[in-house]
């Protein structure tokens, strides 16, 4: 399993392009996210999220469920869909049960669409990656604007993530986003 740690932000277009200028060059990467649970809401009444993603056109299926130190389980794998991703998930070491939910099928729940433009920075005590998204969540017909820094660890201590993600919040007047793209995708598709 892998442990996901990250901090997000809300920002706007005039912020991401501060950011950029300060820390570029960064990959950029379209992303297409279609997230997806089954048909009577077993994976979100577990608070796990399901998305399948295309990342510069290749498929990439992910399970995230929450950890009790408030960090996530994560596991990612190259699939061309969910039904044959699903079982890679459960080999890598994601809950058997996911097999068992899934079985009676699955629907797709909300989405985003957005560039991520992401960059590899080292730190003393391990590396982040600093993400910035612009696009659209999408759900039930509807589309809202995202833009948002993210700040993932890659490596090392929390501590040190937690560190540089407070000096970016503080240099650039950055606002905590305590909902994952998905809750609040998921929110636009229940207006």
């Amino acid at each position: 399993m892998g442990r996901e740690f990250e901090l997000k932000y809300r920002a706007d277009q005039e912020t991401l392009t501060a950011l950029r200028e300060r820390y570029g060059p960064f990959e950029e990467i379209q992303m297409q996210t279609t997230y997806f649970d089954t048909f009577d809401g077993k994976l979100l009444s577990r608070h796990w999220t399901l998305r399948q993603r295309m990342e510069n056109g290749t498929s990439v299926c992910t399970l995230k469920i929450p950890l009790p130190d408030g960090s996530r389980g994560e596991w990612e794998t190259v699939s061309q869909g969910l039904m044959t991703g699903i079982p890679a998930l459960c080999r890598q070491g994601a809950p058997m049960e996911l097999m068992a939910l899934t079985v009676g099928g699955l629907v797709p729940t909300c989405g985003a669409r957005f560039t991520r433009l992401a960059k590899t920075i080292p730190l003393e005590n391990g590396r982040v990656e600093l993400a910035l998204d612009q696009g659209v969540l999408t759900g039930s017909g509807r589309e809202q604007p995202l833009w948002e820094v993210e700040v993932e660890l890659k490596d090392g201590c929390d501590e040190a993530a937690i560190a540089f993600a407070a000096a970016l919040a503080r240099e650039f007047s950055l606002e905590p986003e305590p909902q994952s793209k998905y809750r609040r995708a998921l929110l636009l598709a229940h207006q």
